[in-house]
């Protein structure tokens, strides 16, 4: 079978990771890999930011977690976290910040970290101790959250995937 579609159909969301930081050259291959993935206009609008600094961690995880309303770690306790922001005027910018995120979901899978889509990064991105990170960052203004990832090395083998529905998919000629 070919490669990116076995890794289509073999990666599954990872929620328990190892404490081991993931690699230099694994994080930028994975960060590398969302720049190709395709935006609206070629406009290559979305911001990615890689979070390993185990402050800025605890502060972005406690601020999900309160839009939550939880008090668990949201990430799994993933040695990284990546955001992807993009422009709060560009018609696109949900749909172009998840292209980013799925194409650096199956780069992770395809090189053997495991990741996990993360939400709520819309409503962090509102929040004043989120915006100071932003800007400590060297985000530009009237960026919006569209999501982030849980990012490691998977510590347990994921759940096999689930059987396709039945007619998911159709062709009309």
């Amino acid at each position: 079978m070919n490669e990116v579609l076995q890794a289509i159909k073999e990666r599954r969301s990872i929620r328990r990771f190892k404490a081991e930081q993931v690699k230099d050259e694994e994080l930028n291959t994975v960060l590398e890999a969302g720049t190709w993935a395709p935006t609206g206009h070629g406009s290559q609008d979305p911001w990615i930011v890689a979070v390993q600094n185990p402050e800025q961690r605890a502060t972005l995880s406690k601020a999900n977690a309160e839009i939550m309303g939880t008090t668990s770690d949201p990430f799994y306790g993933a040695p990284t976290q990546v955001y992807v922001f993009a422009s709060r005027d560009n018609d696109n910018n949900v749909k172009d910040g998840s292209l980013v995120l799925g194409t650096m979901m199956l780069a992770a899978h395809s090189i053997g970290l495991g990741s996990c889509w993360i939400n709520r990064v819309d409503k962090m991105s509102e929040r004043d101790d989120v915006k100071a990170l932003m800007k400590a960052w060297g985000l530009p203004d009237g960026l919006v959250g569209v999501g982030s990832l849980a990012l490691g090395y998977p510590s347990a083998a994921p759940h096999p995937g689930k059987p396709r529905k039945e007619g998911y998919s159709r062709v009309i000629k």
